[in-house]
């Protein structure tokens, strides 16, 4: 066993030894370590000596053959050395003689090996220079560009100089200072081109007044130009109207001797922006926001709105801002700005509505602001949508409406609002010129139209107010036929038999009724300035006229004359004209009715027409007037009575009637002498109402409770006083009368004075109540009390008269028979209430 391990072992040995000689230096270490490992590292020594001392012995047999051989070579290696020693000497001796004679072209192969060098570094640089001058070139150009503010250039060539040139020469150090600069240049470029269209923005902000007052006033070239036409037109179809049209005419052409320009079209402008677009190419070198123009002469062209403003700033923002990938953010800004100039331009100033220049400079605004969007929306692609300015414009138009409603509500002239409504019409064009919805502004005038009524019915309240107040009231005089036609030819009047009369003669009214007729004409004109360009059909615009005409008859005039009618020193004779003057007015009202559809050319059997007021309006006048009269006179009936003073007391008459009646009979005389020119009706009525007024006045008079006592002579007194009432009313003052109706207004009086003249009790008590009865008139209480009055004359008096025994005894018997008569009066006064 013990054998057999050692066998192994060295086996083991053996095979390592082997794998030792074989195995590559590097390698050996595993090996090596398995010795190590192993038990029997004493023995491996020892078998690795023997290997060794093994292989020195076989070094030395080899060494051994080879010796002679190597002693042979050795020798010959010697000889070699001494051939190699010549040829050394030889080759250096050589050598010397060459660089001696050579070192000449040395030289001039050192000098030609420089130039050599020379050439290829200068063609290297010429190379290089090549390539970077057109890099330094485009980057003096890039500052070139900034410096002058050519901004858009500038960007492309810093795209150019980026993408193109950098590229080839990014090993140079400038080039990487060039490449850092980029960014930064960027920058500045979008920070300049920023500035320039804050100044941009600025600018049009100042100047939006300006751009809108062009870009109004071309429209209104354009407008006046169609009221021309209109008015030509209307001459030959109207020759009714001719004159006033005509004077309309006279008064445009006036204004505008020599009218040019006009409003694009829609194509136009577009063609117009299109061409603007291209004079005004981001390449252009000028950023001015407004170009200057100077004041045009009357007979120069208008220039249009957008020709005025050079927009290139915004284009050339705009592209730099979409090259450098910020399209959206520039968008959103110049959205966001143009919001707030939008909201500050529709706040109106406070003071707007004093006058005109108010509402121009505001509107003005307005347009150029939209001026401006719309050449933006159709000159950029995106910057602005239809949808942002729709949006503006809606927000425009209701403060724009809403403030108008607020600032011509303060308006009171009816010249300012008219002239309101025709730049409210000029500016809704205008806009409308560039597509905008205006609808609502036409609404609105209309709501305008009801404020510009009320401001016509205050005016010419004002002026019928002068035209009564200056007024004569006596009929106009006329002194030739050229008079006479002018005012026929003012007033509608025609008369037959005045026509026949001989110069001088009068007309019946005064000159307040062609003035008024007049008067209401203008007012008519003036009512249809307003509905003018307010796009509304024939219909409509005789309706607007008719329904402020009737306000003007039926409340602004109709006022004014119950105002003079009504005043307190109004005279019988002013009433009398009045009356005269409301009926020659209400006779002219189907004049002015022809009037109206010669205007508007709407024939008054249309449907729905409506109809004028005039008619009543003159009616209700001369009624208040006739009232007025009626009051008057009995006014002025108890003035006179007011003076009345009888002796109540008195026992015998006077020989005549009273002086103060006597003074008002001839006051009513010559009074109903004016009224020869009135309606028969009314002076009869004024006529029939005085005398009862009288009669019923001196029945007061003669029955008032502070005169207690009354004795027969004062009642015949007073019986003749109401003869010549009596007598008056027979004279017939006033024509028409049937008979004695007139007298029947005494008639009262009359009976209740024969019963106690001629004492004739019997026949009233006996026939009270019977139709036929002769005192029917007299009322059992008045009868009372004039009879208690008298007998309380006769009480008085036979207490004072104790001298004569019959006469107290003939005042006591007709004292009695008073009493009785008093007992059976009282009875018919109960029996009556019961």
């Amino acid at each position: 066993m013990a054998e057999l391990e050692s066998l192994e072992t060295a086996a083991e040995h053996e095979r390592i030894l082997r794998e030792i000689e074989s195995t590559d230096t590097a390698c050996i270490g595993p090996t090596l370590r398995s010795v190590y490992d192993g038990e029997e590292h004493g023995r491996f020594m020892e078998k690795l000596e023997a290997r060794i001392r093994n292989h020195d012995r076989e070094i030395e047999k080899m060494c051994n053959f080879h010796y002679q051989g190597f002693v042979d070579s050795i020798t010959e290696l010697l000889k070699v050395r001494g051939e190699a020693q010549k040829l050394k000497n030889q080759v250096t001796d050589t050598n010397r003689k060459l660089q001696s004679e050579g070192k000449e072209l040395i030289i001039a192969m050192e000098e030609l090996k420089q130039c050599r060098l020379q050439q290829r570094n200068i063609s290297a640089t010429v190379d290089k220079l090549t390539l970077c001058l057109p890099v330094l070139e485009m980057y003096s150009k890039l500052r070139e560009q900034m410096k002058s503010k050519r901004h858009y250039p500038a960007l492309k060539t810093l795209e150019h100089l980026e993408h193109t040139y950098l590229p080839q020469v990014s090993h140079y150090r400038f080039c990487k200072v060039m490449v850092d600069n980029i960014p930064k240049l960027r920058e500045e470029i979008k920070e300049v081109s920023m500035s320039d269209l804050k100044d941009f923005l600025e600018s049009i902000r100042k100047h939006s007044d300006k751009i809108g007052e062009t870009a109004m006033k071309q429209d209104c070239r354009y407008n006046q130009w169609k009221i021309i036409a209109r008015i030509f037109f209307s001459l030959l179809l109207s020759p009714n109207i001719k004159a006033q049209q005509q004077r309309n005419l006279d008064n445009i052409v006036s204004q505008h001797p020599r009218i040019s320009g006009g409003k694009k079209s829609k194509k136009e402008a577009c063609a117009g922006s299109d061409l603007e677009v291209k004079n005004t190419s981001p390449m252009s070198e000028q950023d001015s926001g407004i170009l200057d123009v100077e004041d045009e002469e009357e007979d120069e062209e208008v220039p249009g709105a957008q020709e005025l403003v050079d927009f290139s700033p915004v284009y050339r923002c705009l592209h730099i801002y979409s090259v450098l990938g910020a399209r959206e953010t520039f968008e959103n800004y110049y959205r966001k700005q143009r919001r707030k100039q939008a909201r500050l331009v529709l706040q109106p100033p406070s003071n707007m509505h004093e006058t005109l220049d108010g509402y121009r400079k505001y509107f003005n605004q307005i347009v150029g602001f939209f001026v401006v969007e719309d050449h933006i929306l159709h000159t950029t692609q995106g910057l602005v949508n239809r949808a942002y300015i729709d949006e503006l414009w809606e927000m425009a138009l209701s403060k724009t409406i809403a403030a108008l409603r607020t600032h011509s509500s303060y308006c009171s002239d009816p010249s300012l609002v008219l002239d309101l409504k025709n730049l409210i019409v000029l500016f809704a064009d205008t806009l409308q010129g560039y597509g905008f919805p205006v609808n609502q502004l036409f609404d609105m005038l209309l709501e305008i139209q009801d404020q510009y009524s009320e401001t016509l019915l205050k005016k010419w309240s004002g002026v019928f107010r002068n035209i009564l107040d200056s007024d004569n009231y006596s009929p106009i005089p006329v002194t030739n036929e050229e008079i006479y036609k002018k005012m026929v030819a003012q007033f509608p009047f025609q008369d037959a038999e005045l026509e026949k009369q001989p110069f001088p003669k009068k007309f019946p009214f005064s000159e307040f009724v062609p003035k008024v007729y007049n008067q209401i004409k203008e007012f008519i004109y003036a009512c249809l300035k307003f509905s003018e360009d307010l796009h509304l059909s024939s219909t409509e615009v005789d309706d607007m006229i008719r329904k402020s005409t009737n306000l003007l008859l039926t409340r602004t005039l109709s006022n004014c004359l119950q105002n003079v009618i009504k005043r307190k020193n109004v005279g019988l004779t002013e009433l009398v004209q009045i009356i005269i003057n409301t009926t020659h007015l209400e006779k002219s009202c189907k004049f002015l009715e022809e009037f109206i559809t010669n205007i508007t050319n709407v024939l008054p059997e249309t449907v729905h027409t409506t109809k004028l007021y005039g008619t009543t309006t003159f009616k209700d006048a001369r009624h208040a007037a006739e009232e007025e009269i009626y009051t008057n006179l009995n006014q002025k009936i108890d003035q006179f009575l007011q003076l009345a003073d009888y002796d109540w007391m008195a026992l015998e008459p006077g020989s005549r009637a009273s002086d103060y009646l006597v003074d008002l009979i001839g006051f009513l005389r010559s009074t109903f002498a004016v009224f020869t020119h009135l309606p028969g009706k009314v002076a009869q009525t004024a006529c029939m109402s005085a005398c009862k007024h009288l009669s019923t006045s001196l029945m007061q008079l003669l029955l008032e409770a502070e005169v207690r006592q009354l004795t027969l002579g004062a009642l015949q007194q007073f019986n003749l006083d109401v003869e010549e009432c009596e007598q008056f009313a027979r004279s017939g003052p006033v024509p028409g009368f049937q008979g004695d109706t007139l007298q029947l207004a005494f008639i009262d009086l009359r009976q209740l004075l024969d019963l106690f003249i001629q004492w004739d009790w019997s026949t009233y008590l006996a026939d009270y109540g019977q139709p036929t009865c002769k005192y029917l008139r007299v009322n059992p209480t008045t009868a009372l009390v004039l009879l208690e009055k008298i007998s309380r004359v006769m009480r008085d008096t036979s207490r004072k008269n104790n001298v004569f025994a019959q006469f107290r005894k003939n005042e006591r018997d007709k004292q009695k028979l008073i009493d009785t008569v008093a007992k059976q009066l009282r009875g018919l006064i109960n029996s009556h209430h019961s």
